[in-house]
C-alpha cells in the first residue's frame, strides 16, 4: 500500500453530475478514495465484530475497509439496489483477511433492523461495534425546502436516519457488553444547517442528542456511545440527491477549501471503536469537517 496522500492531492475537480438515489460509486467522477490503497491497520480492533449500516459505499465503505484492516470481521447492510457496491466492499474486507457479510435490508422498519442485527450475530458469532451510518437526504430542485418538501420524503429521511438508529441499537443491546461501542454518523448539518436540507439537518441534530442520551443510559453497562460529524464528503449520496451544478463547488466553503474523502473520515470511527484508545470516550461528537466549527 502507498503512504497516505497529502491533503492537496485529495482536492479533486468535480464536474456537474447527477444520479438517481441512492447512487452508485462506479458512476462518480472522480472516484472517491475509501482508503483502498492508503489505509494501513495496526491491530486496534483485532478479534472484534462490527456491523456498519450503509457500508456498501462512501463513508460506510471506508469504515468497513479500515475496520477489516484493524482486525475486525465486518457485516455491512445496504439496499438491494446497492449490491454491486456492497460486493466491492466485501472484496476489500476479504483482501484484509477478515470475514465480511453483506446484508440487503431497508432499515426503515423495526423488524428489518432486528433481522439485520440477528443475521450479523449469526454470521460473525457476536457483535462488538455498531455503526449507525445509513442515511438519506434530498435537496434537488427545491424539494428540500419547506414549500417543496413532501410527506413521503420527510418520512423516508426520518425513518432512515433516526428510527433505524433507535431500532438497531435496541436490537444490538443484548449482544453488546463491556467494552462494546455504538458509533452514530452525525453531520456538520447539525451545527450549520443548510436551508435546502431542512429535514436531514433536523435528524442530524437529533442524532447528537440521542448520542449523549444513550451514552448516559448505556455507560453503566460498559458500552460507549459516540458520534462522528463529517463535513462535505465525496460520496454517491451527494450527486444522487443534489442539483448537478452544486457539485462543481461542493466542499469549497470549508476553511480547507475542498471536499473531504471517505478515507479521511474512517480513522475517527476507528478511534472511537478502539477499546484501548477510546476507553474513556463516550457521549462525544467528533467533527471531521475541514475546519467548519461544531459548536
Amino acid at each position: 500500500m502507498q503512504p497516505p496522500k497529502a491533503g492537496t492531492d485529495r482536492q479533486p475537480t468535480i464536474p456537474p453530475q447527477e444520479q438517481n438515489p441512492p447512487g452508485q460509486t462506479d458512476e462518480l467522477n472522480p472516484r472517491p478514495d475509501h482508503g483502498e490503497e492508503t489505509y494501513v491497520g495496526s491491530g486496534k480492533l483485532t478479534g472484534l465484530r462490527a456491523l456498519v449500516t450503509g457500508g456498501d459505499s462512501g463513508i460506510g465503505r471506508a469504515v468497513a475497509i479500515a475496520y477489516a484492516r484493524e482486525g475486525a470481521d465486518v457485516a455491512i447492510s445496504h439496499l438491494d439496489s446497492e449490491q454491486s457496491d456492497a460486493d466491492e466492499t466485501l472484496r476489500w474486507i476479504d483482501q484484509a483477511g477478515r470475514r465480511g457479510v453483506s446484508i440487503p435490508a431497508d432499515l426503515r422498519g423495526a423488524e428489518a433492523c432486528a433481522q439485520t442485527v440477528e443475521r450479523t450475530v449469526q454470521e460473525l458469532g457476536g457483535l462488538d461495534i455498531l455503526v449507525n451510518n445509513a442515511a438519506f437526504q434530498y435537496a434537488r430542485g427545491g424539494e428540500g425546502e419547506l414549500e417543496g418538501i413532501d410527506p413521503e420524503t420527510v418520512e423516508r429521511i426520518f425513518r432512515t436516519n433516526l428510527d433505524a438508529l433507535l431500532w438497531l441499537t435496541q436490537a444490538a443491546l443484548p449482544h453488546l457488553g463491556e467494552g462494546s461501542s455504538v458509533i452514530n454518523t452525525s453531520s456538520i448539518q447539525a451545527y450549520k444547517p443548510s436551508p435546502s436540507l431542512l429535514a436531514y439537518a433536523a435528524t442530524k441534530a437529533a442524532i447528537n442528542n440521542l448520542t449523549a442520551n444513550l451514552a448516559q443510559q448505556l455507560g453503566p453497562r460498559g458500552i460507549r456511545v459516540n458520534a462522528v460529524a463529517p463535513g462535505p464528503i465525496w460520496t454517491p449520496l451527494n450527486p444522487a440527491t443534489r442539483n448537478a451544478e452544486e457539485m462543481e463547488t461542493f466542499g469549497e466553503n470549508t476553511p480547507l477549501g475542498r471536499v473531504g474523502q471517505p478515507a479521511e473520515v474512517a480513522p475517527a470511527f476507528v478511534f472511537l471503536a478502539s477499546p484501548r484508545d477510546a476507553s474513556f470516550v463516550s457521549g462525544t461528537v467528533l467533527g471531521v469537517t475541514g475546519g467548519k466549527p461544531t459548536m
